[in-house]
């Protein structure tokens, strides 16, 4: 088959096939719901645009400050006065370009913890900023918070905890329902358009919250918005929490949750504070900072693994983010761009040939020069037809090139199905080739990124062993870790 010029536009799937041999395996997770016009599978359950958007951005910020900040305190019961807030030197844009500067494409902003002190001026409570000295009582946190992502180009979030310490309406059912769906509305129409709507299950054991309600409410005034919660406590959310607060997903990381039979696109997302169990700040708790090497090794096992990194930042006192936490923050951006920002296939024009094998389609060379597959990009691919469930995609070199680092991407836009892959390095002289295994998963989704012993290598072969559903590949590259 000889590719036509049309053919290699950015946007066309390239018809590689991986040998025959590969079997065809059955569509998983077949479940028929009440209610539900036909059954679901995992690979035919796509993604919303906005949740690819969402996904895209990688890696956010959550922002917890409030009374906690000033009683060196993570749980507040309720009962702190409204007067021991009051930041002095309080600067939301060095929040936001602390957070830019480690990579963050969005800050979600924590309005309302669980000791239910509103950042807001809520006119629901008067549990909040304007009962406080801070800005005489006419301040908006959430305002400015919101005011500086636009400014500096970050999307922007709330959090509005469930638990509420401080309500006397929280101990009967339909009165707080009433109140948390006020705030609601409050936060979705003052505040502009939200990336990421964060609802936290902690302390709720025993309560009924009326979630039907709130997610209309969240989905008529915010329908692009992303809901945030675990599976196991709101069951139309479109991110769940990924089990843990360590900074890591699970190697296999299917972005389709199965909730008693109804299948959903869910990605996960990983959420860790940036100092090791803080989340809000706490004074003389610096030694609790995590250091470059653990923040590089969390980037690798969640965005490395197919889910976002949120990390975790906490204000001091007087309203500032602390000096080494900044400074943290810039090192890892740093480091991140150091290491994923300089791709090696194709540099310098150093591809002889990248190719698909398979017997259905023959060989099939995609020229050198299009760098649709290794542009990083999530938005363009290539694949196979769709009747296979395997493929070899082979990268050739003019020269050897060393990495430590394979990034291999997925494009999900009709929803994750590569459930298997291996790659292999031609390690061997001109004269001999010695092919080796360097890598092998599970899981591609978003991102998948294997950190291996260094090698040098003339050549590489992804190899994609299993797949529910089509596969549709939208990155192959390496990185040198030890070259920055």
């Amino acid at each position: 088959m000889k590719l036509q010029p049309e053919m290699l536009k950015p946007h066309h799937r390239f018809a590689i096939s991986r040998r025959a041999l590969m079997r065809m395996v059955p569509l998983a997770g077949l479940a028929a719901t009440p209610g539900l016009a036909m059954a679901q599978s995992f690979a035919d359950t796509k993604p919303k645009p906005q949740q690819l958007a969402w996904q895209a951005l990688e890696l956010g910020v959550l922002i917890h400050f409030g009374p906690n900040t000033f009683q060196d305190r993570e749980w507040g019961d309720g009962k702190a006065d409204p007067s021991i807030f009051n930041p002095t030197q309080l600067d939301a844009e060095q929040w936001v370009l602390a957070a830019k500067a480690g990579g963050a494409g969005y800050l979600v902003m924590v309005a309302k913890h669980h000791d239910g002190f509103c950042l807001w001026p809520s006119r629901h409570t008067e549990y909040s900023v304007k009962n406080s000295p801070w800005r005489d009582g006419k301040g908006d946190l959430v305002k400015e918070v919101e005011q500086a992502c636009r400014k500096h180009g970050l999307r922007f979030g709330i959090y509005l905890s469930p638990w509420d310490r401080h309500e006397p309406s929280y101990s009967d059912n339909a009165r707080y329902d009433d109140y948390y769906n006020k705030q609601l509305t409050e936060l979705c129409t003052r505040y502009g358009e939200l990336v990421e709507i964060w609802l936290d299950g902690a302390g709720s054991e025993g309560h009924v919250y009326d979630f039907d309600r709130y997610v209309k409410t969240m989905r008529t005034y915010q329908p692009n918005a992303n809901i945030f919660a675990d599976t196991g406590f709101l069951q139309y959310g479109d991110v769940r929490w990924v089990g843990n607060e360590d900074g890591y997903a699970h190697e296999d990381n299917w972005n389709v949750v199965d909730r008693l039979g109804y299948l959903r696109y869910r990605p996960a997302e990983a959420d860790t504070p940036l100092r090791q169990g803080h989340w809000f700040w706490h004074p003389h708790a610096e030694q609790r900072l995590k250091t470059l090497p653990q923040m590089m090794e969390t980037y690798e096992k969640t965005v490395g693994r197919g889910a976002q990194l949120v990390l975790g930042l906490a204000p001091d006192d007087r309203g500032l983010m602390p000096d080494v936490d900044v400074a943290r923050l810039q090192e890892f951006g740093d480091g991140v761009q150091a290491v994923y920002g300089d791709p090696l296939l194709g540099r310098g024009n150093n591809l002889s040939g990248v190719s698909g094998t398979g017997l259905q389609s023959g060989v099939q060379v995609i020229p050198p020069n299009r760098d649709f597959l290794l542009d990083g990009r999530p938005h363009t691919h290539m694949a196979p037809p769709p009747t296979d469930r395997g493929m070899d995609l082979v990268i050739q070199l003019r020269e050897p090139v060393r990495f430590d680092r394979i990034q291999l991407m997925e494009w999900l836009g009709d929803g994750q199905t590569i459930a298997a892959h291996s790659v292999r390095a031609n390690v061997g002289s001109d004269s001999q080739a010695q092919w080796r295994e360097i890598a092998r998963g599970t899981t591609i989704g978003h991102k998948r990124i294997h950190a291996i012993e260094p090698v040098t290598a003339r050549g590489l072969v992804l190899i994609i062993e299993d797949a529910i559903g089509p596969i549709r590949l939208s990155g192959f590259q390496v990185f040198d870790s030890k070259g920055r």
